[in-house]
């Protein structure tokens, strides 16, 4: 969601690292444009001329004059202020050993349900029993839905009893999470359309019976400042402790998820990515302002890595690579990995530095269809026809292609992807150590021109 503000930053970077000192003129061209590229994020104003003069502050000083670098300098100082204005997130606050209560508030459509089985599923992950209760009556089939997450995620859901209010509601939640001792209860409010007194004395009258450890309201990101509005109220009139920001992975330009901490004072918790259930992140302003500079998110594309990927394949590939084996499994093998991984344009963003070529990356039209796409085609081939390509005539492509329901053309594709890694695997193989780290950093220096992979000519070989 940040990447058009991420291209206008990185333009402005790019124009300090010409200059061999910075001057008070230069900074000034450097905020206006820094200005104008949160204001088209859709940042709220006051925040942006907040962030601006703090920024500008410690960029006019001597440190940054007489820096050997300004462009690195000033990318410190924006990261730095990026992570003051993101703010550090706050650990729930779950008493061990007592039963914890969780108010889940928001306005409908903001994600508050998904949110709600997304947490119940992080917390039963971190050894916590929980119990989650819907208390939206309004809403058709609001209460079945929560019931099947929890069916689908194996985490406890209060059963539906017909015509009950949301305060009987709650009361038999309580009652049900001692009785079962649960660590934590979650309980899903019903939302409206737009802010309500009704809504809110709700809430409110739920709040007071339940006295929660934590409040926290769910906010959808693409709905720009109107989320940050929206933040204000329920802050207001509910005392709200924490944020859920959803639809991170969306197409919104980010004003939200800058603006909303700054204007409320309330820590972003956790950040939607996904839908799916596991794809619920601990809120970390320093990834996220990396994000932002182009920096990548090495952290947690680590951590993906390590939830989803099978450590043990993932090794053993790596061996027959390392040797100069390397076959069509192998290659299947890579990319039920990374699909295993989610959005692959998201995790190959999170890679230092290839922000510079997301264009390049999108015009590519590398997702995750094309990775099921060159899976089928895999799996439409033989056992035989894996371990030995070289059979891999005209009437086999044919039977292929037909059976992946793919053009012989894509075929023919895959097997010059395949044929390309492969020969790298066996120069490896020859050149030992060194020679592989030689080859390493030629490689790496081709992705300022344009690898076959960014001009959309080849599989990522991660």
């Amino acid at each position: 969601m940040f990447a058009g503000l991420a291209d206008r930053l990185n333009k402005v970077f790019d124009k300090l690292t010409k200059r061999g000192i910075l001057t008070e003129a230069a900074v000034d061209e450097m905020m206006r444009e820094i200005k104008i590229a949160l204001i088209e994020a859709d940042v709220a104003l006051p925040v942006v001329k907040d962030f601006i003069a703090k920024v500008r502050e410690k960029a006019i000083g001597a440190e940054i004059v007489k820096s050997v670098s300004p462009a690195q300098m000033v990318i410190k100082i924006v990261h730095d202020a990026l992570v003051d204005l993101l703010g550090e997130s706050v650990p729930l606050k779950l008493t061990p050993r007592c039963q914890n209560v969780i108010l889940m508030v928001g306005l409908q459509g903001s994600g508050k349900t998904t949110s709600t089985a997304k947490l119940a599923k992080r917390l039963t992950k971190e050894g916590k029993k929980v119990l989650a209760a819907s208390l939206d009556t309004y809403r058709p089939a609001a209460q079945e839905q929560l019931a099947e997450l929890g069916a689908a995620h194996q985490f406890a859901v209060l059963p539906i009893v017909a015509g009950q209010k949301p305060l009987e509601i709650t009361r038999r939640a309580m009652d049900e999470a001692r009785a079962t001792l649960a660590d934590v209860l979650i309980l899903d409010t019903a939302g409206r359309l737009h802010i309500d007194d009704d809504m809110m004395a709700e809430v409110a009258a739920v709040r007071d019976l339940a006295q929660p450890a934590e409040i926290l309201l769910t906010v959808d990101a693409l709905t720009g400042q109107d989320a940050v509005q929206m933040a204000a109220a329920f802050r207001d009139k509910v005392g709200i402790t924490g944020l859920i920001l959803t639809r991170i992975d969306g197409d919104s330009r980010g004003g939200a998820a800058l603006s909303v901490r700054a204007v409320t004072g309330v820590p972003v918790q956790y950040l939607g990515v996904g839908e799916k259930a596991d794809a619920l992140e601990v809120f970390d302003a320093k990834r996220i302002a990396g994000r932002i500079l182009g920096m990548g998110d090495v952290v947690g594309l680590v951590e993906t890595a390590i939830e989803k990927v099978n450590q043990d394949e993932a090794q053993r590939v790596a061996e027959r690579m390392m040797s100069g084996r390397f076959d069509l499994n192998d290659l299947l093998s890579q990319m039920q990995q990374m699909n295993r991984m989610g959005d692959i344009k998201g995790i190959m963003k999170m890679i230092p530095g290839i922000s510079k070529f997301s264009a390049q990356i999108d015009a590519a039209n590398i997702n995750n269809n094309f990775i099921k796409r060159q899976e089928a085609i895999i799996l439409s081939m033989t056992p035989y026809e894996r371990r030995h390509p070289d059979v891999l005539k005209a009437s086999r492509k044919q039977r292929i292609a037909n059976g992946a329901g793919v053009s012989v053309n894509d075929v023919n594709r895959l097997l010059k992807q395949y044929e390309q890694m492969a020969d790298v695997m066996k120069k490896f193989k020859k050149m030992g150590p060194l020679g592989m780290l030689s080859l390493m950093k030629k490689m790496g220096g081709m992705a300022g021109s344009g690898t076959p992979f960014m001009n959309g000519g080849g599989f990522p070989p991660f």
